[in-house]
């Protein structure tokens, strides 16, 4: 049974940065793939970047492509996103989800794919 647990929300302007941190508590945090997702009032939660096992294959959603960076530390359990430029719109719950993914060239985009997800961490992004 793997727990995640998020860190890093807050409130920040637009233009800004946060840094979202996501711990694990499997010791074998290198079979699982991981990823970030966001949901807004009203909206489906969605898959915002995801990356596999080594850290070797990485996925973003085109909104965020080229401001948000994700990483991942195994030797710390930890996942990370570095969000830059910050946007009103980018203002949602955002939750880590690991996912038991053997393939290191593809990540996959599904929650359907991740069967253990934290309790999210809120941002709220002022105009």
């Amino acid at each position: 049974q793997v727990q995640v647990v998020e860190s890093g929300g807050g409130l920040v302007q637009a233009g800004g940065s946060l840094r979202l941190s996501c711990a694990a508590s499997e010791r074998t945090f290198t079979k699982y793939a991981m990823a970030w997702f966001r949901q807004a009032p009203g909206k489906e939660r969605e898959c915002v970047s995801a990356i596999s096992w080594s850290g070797r294959s990485t996925y973003y959603a085109v909104f965020v492509k080229g401001r948000f960076t994700i990483s991942r530390d195994n030797a710390k359990n930890t996942v990370y996103l570095q969000m830059n430029s910050l946007k009103p719109e980018d203002t949602a719950v955002y939750y880590c989800a690991a996912g038991l993914v053997y393939s290191d060239s593809m990540v996959p985009t599904s929650n359907r794919e991740y069967g253990y997800w934290g309790q999210g961490t809120q941002v709220t992004v002022s105009s």
